[in-house]
């Protein structure tokens, strides 16, 4: 069985990056290939939520003493709460062939390519800085300081786009077009010489 691939996923707000993944997961046809990262956390459980599914909930302790260990894939500190993903589930997924997807911002995106430089990053945008806008606008939950403030995280946040391997388009109304793209990103990675550097012993051993 192949290795599977761990895929980053990154992008503004109002990028649909929720929406596009839920619509992968759910894919009759390519769902069961793919599987979320379950981050750790040291913030108290929500309501309802379940320890190893929603999140892996640590105490602070435990989560710095992971730090230490290196055994953090990545992680950031938001609001007084670490937030990370861990080294061993990861490799757990992707020894069963499945590809590992995480949802992380920017910065988390860069550390994970620096620890692990085979992991496909991809930035997910509307088609345009208008089109952000109106969607956070049209979604009349925000005040204005806060839309301002997260279409100005989005200018830092494309400073770094060279640093992804590829950028992903999410159109109005073309949800399964944004998931096709991505689908193609994925089959072309898995073809891709540096994952399959036994193909000239499998070849000729048959």
């Amino acid at each position: 069985m192949k290795q599977g691939l761990l895929i980053v996923v990154s992008g503004p707000a109002g990028s649909g990056k929720g929406t596009t993944l839920k619509h992968i997961f759910a894919s009759p046809k390519h769902g069961k290939k793919y599987t979320f990262s379950v981050s750790a956390t040291t913030r108290a459980p929500r309501p309802g939520e379940v320890d190893g599914v929603n999140y892996h909930f640590l105490s602070r302790e435990e989560f710095e003493a992971r730090i230490a260990r290196g055994d953090l894939l990545e992680y950031t500190e938001y609001c007084g709460n670490y937030y990370g993903t861990l080294k061993k589930e990861t490799e757990a997924v992707l020894e069963r062939g499945q590809n590992l997807v995480l949802e992380v911002e920017v910065e988390g995106a860069m550390n994970v390519k620096r620890v692990y430089p085979e992991a496909v990053t991809i930035m997910l945008l509307p088609p345009s800085f208008a089109v952000q806008e109106a969607r956070l606008r049209g979604r009349g939950t925000e005040t204005e300081e806060k839309i301002q403030a997260r279409l100005a995280r989005t200018r830092e946040e494309l400073t770094q786009l060279e640093g992804y391997d590829y950028v992903v388009y999410n159109r109005d109304g073309k949800i399964g077009a944004v998931a096709e793209d991505i689908y193609a990103i994925v089959r072309a990675e898995a073809l891709r010489v540096l994952r399959n550097k036994d193909a000239a012993a499998h070849y000729f051993a048959e």
